[in-house]
C-alpha cells in the first residue's frame, strides 16, 4: 500500500525570505499524516537566504538528521555545541528535552538548501550528541547508500532508533529495488527529479508512505535524487538489520 503526499500538499511557511515545506503538519490535524509516519515525526525542506538565522525549540527527546544539499549551514545549540555542515554532508544530532537549536546560512552570497528528518528515539533521556559525515555523489550514485542506521553499518551515522536512512542519485532509466523485511515500512521522498515507484509517478517534493509491501521499486525518468527511510512498522526499540540494497 502506498500513501502518496504530493509536494503541493505540504505546508508552506515563509519568514522574511526564508521558506520551508513541511511534509507533516501536527498543528493541522485535518491534513493527511499530520502526526508523521511511524517514528518519523518531521520531514522538512528549507531554503535559507545568505546570512539568515533560524531558531527553534526542541521540546522532547529527538533524533535530528540534517542533510545540506546546497550551501553551508552554521548551527549552534543550547548545550554549547556549534559547527558547520557543508554541501553533501549529513549530521545526526541527539537532542534532549527543551534544547534550543539555531541554524544560519553561513554564506554571504549563496542560498542554502537543507533537509531535516526528526525521529522519536528508541529511549528517552539520551545524552546529547552529534555525528557528521560527508557522502559524496559517487558514493550515492546508482545505489541506495546507507547514511544513517542504528548500528553505524558501512560507516553510516549511528542513530538511536530502528531506522535506516538511504540516499540515492539515479540516472535516467536506472532501476533500483530496496527490499523491505517483514513488519517494516518505508518513507520515500523525491529530493529532485521524477521516478515511478511501482506504478505511481512521483516528482520533486513528493513523498510516500509504503506499507505491507515486499520492496520499494524505483525507476528514474530523469536524473533523480531520493531519500528513503526504512523503519519498523511499530517504531520499536529493536535494532534490526534490513536486507542490503
Amino acid at each position: 500500500m502506498i500513501t502518496l503526499l504530493r509536494a503541493e500538499d505540504r505546508e508552506h511557511l515563509r519568514h522574511r525570505r526564508s521558506e520551508a515545506w513541511l511534509t507533516f503538519s501536527p498543528t493541522d490535524r485535518s491534513r493527511l499524516l499530520a502526526s508523521g509516519f511511524g517514528s518519523l515525526t518531521v520531514f522538512a525542506e528549507g531554503r535559507l537566504p545568505p546570512r539568515t538565522p533560524h531558531r527553534e525549540p526542541i521540546r522532547e527527546d529527538t533524533e535530528i538528521i540534517t542533510y545540506v544539499r546546497e550551501g553551508t549551514l552554521c548551527y549552534e545549540d543550547s548545550t554549547g555545541h556549534a559547527g558547520i555542515i557543508s554541501a553533501g554532508e549529513f549530521q545526526r544530532m541527539t537532542a534532549g528535552r527543551d534544547v534550543h537549536y539555531s541554524k544560519t546560512n553561513a554564506s554571504p552570497t549563496q542560498w542554502a538548501h537543507v533537509f531535516q528528518l526528526w525521529l522519536r528515539p528508541s529511549t528517552v533521556g539520551l545524552e546529547p550528541g552529534h555525528e557528521q559525515k560527508r557522502f559524496s555523489l559517487a558514493e550515492r550514485r546508482g545505489i541506495m547508500c546507507v547514511v544513517a542506521s542504528p548500528d553505524g553499518q558501512k560507516g553510516s551515522l549511528r542513530i538511536h532508533q530502528d531506522a535506516f536512512l538511504f540516499s540515492a542519485i539515479l540516472e535516467r532509466g536506472q532501476h533500483v529495488i530496496h527490499e523491505l523485511a517483514e513488519r517494516r515500512c518505508a518513507w520515500l521522498h523525491i529530493v529532485q527529479g521524477t521516478v515511478h515507484c511501482g506504478e505511481t509517478a512521483m516528482g520533486t517534493g513528493d513523498g510516500a508512505g509504503i506499507e505491507s509491501e515486499q520492496a520499494v521499486s524505483l525507476t528514474a525518468k530523469e536524473e533523480t535524487e531520493v531519500l528513503l527511510l526504512d523503519l519498523s512498522e511499530r517504531a520499536s526499540a529493536g535494532h534490526g538489520r534490513p536486507p542490503d540494497s
